[in-house]
Parts: structure tokens; C-alpha cells; sequence
């Protein structure tokens, strides 16, 4: 488990290292959170503005991935809610192709996650996206372990639905 470095208890934080370890994964989430490269890019800035802002109440009792995810996840459901972000309207298709250090051949998988009610996407964008394990998600959450594993378990089988004939032969 990684610890922000505290010296002289002076709460002082290495943004740049947070920036360079979690910066490429942040955007990758929040892009699957928005479907814009520039509204997932202002959510990473203000993901890293609040670590900042917070870093004397991270404790230490998870993770410093799982904190920062925690943290990017309540930013992106945050600018979800604004009232000018109701407004715009978003086709169902991706616009741009998701921030990936290689290409995607196939976006079928990314496009049916973004369909998913948010509760279900999350999980499934923290599990199999950042690796994160499900006792750190529920932290992160701020919810049980096991509504965790409940909640992959039906996005899993909301998935193998929608990918039925596509992924899925049955």
C-alpha cells in the first residue's frame, strides 16, 4: 500500500509522481464516464485539485489508487449532476475513441458498458478497468463488499445479454 509522503508533517504531497502513477487511468475512467475527451480532462483536474485539497484526510486505511479512484468517481458523478451537463445531448455511440495507449479494434464491449445504469458501471469500470480489487471498490464507494460482488454479478449478466450472438454463443 502506497502512502503520500508526509515529511515534517507538513502534509506535503508529490502531485507529480500521483500524476505520472494514476493520470493515464483516471482519464481512461472518466472518459467512459462521459464520452468526451475534454470533460473527462477537466474531470482529472479537478480529481487532482481535491487530492490536493484533501491530502491531510487520506488515513491511510486503503489504498492510495483506491482514494484517488474513490475521489475521480464522486468528481465525474458530481459533473453528471450540473444542470448545464443535463442539457447537452449525447448520441449513444462513442464519439471519439477512448483514451488507450494502443487502439481499439473493437469498441462493441465499451459501448455496451456505457449503456449500463452508473451504479452497475462503475463497478464494472473499477473492477476490470483499474484492477481494483472489491473490498477497495466498497471502500471507495463507500458501500459493502458484498453489494459489490452483487453488482458485478448483475452488470456481468446485463452484459451477456446485450453481447449475446456477438461475444456470447447461446
Amino acid at each position: 500500500m502506497k502512502r503520500f509522503s508526509v515529511p515534517n508533517n507538513d502534509h506535503s504531497i508529490d502531485m507529480q509522481r500521483l500524476i505520472d502513477e494514476y493520470g493515464n487511468s483516471l482519464l481512461r475512467m472518466c472518459y467512459l464516464y462521459f464520452h468526451d475527451l475534454q470533460l473527462a480532462e477537466d474531470a482529472v483536474q479537478d480529481t487532482y485539485i481535491k487530492v490536493y485539497q484533501n491530502r491531510d484526510k487520506f488515513k491511510g486505511s486503503c489504498s492510495e489508487k483506491t482514494w484517488i479512484t474513490g475521489i475521480a468517481i464522486n468528481v465525474c458523478k458530481s459533473h453528471l449532476r450540473r444542470s448545464w451537463y443535463k442539457r447537452l445531448l449525447f448520441s449513444s455511440d462513442l464519439k471519439q475513441e477512448p483514451y488507450h495507449e494502443e487502439k481499439i479494434e473493437d469498441d462493441t464491449i465499451l459501448k455496451e458498458i456505457s449503456k449500463l445504469k452508473p451504479k452497475y458501471k462503475e463497478v464494472i469500470l473499477l473492477f476490470y478497468y483499474q484492477g481494483i480489487k472489491t473490498k477497495d471498490i466498497a471502500t471507495a464507494l463507500k458501500i459493502s463488499e458484498s453489494a459489490v460482488t452483487v453488482r458485478l454479478s448483475r452488470a456481468r449478466k446485463q452484459l451477456k445479454k446485450s453481447l449475446k450472438g456477438w461475444y456470447f454463443d447461446e
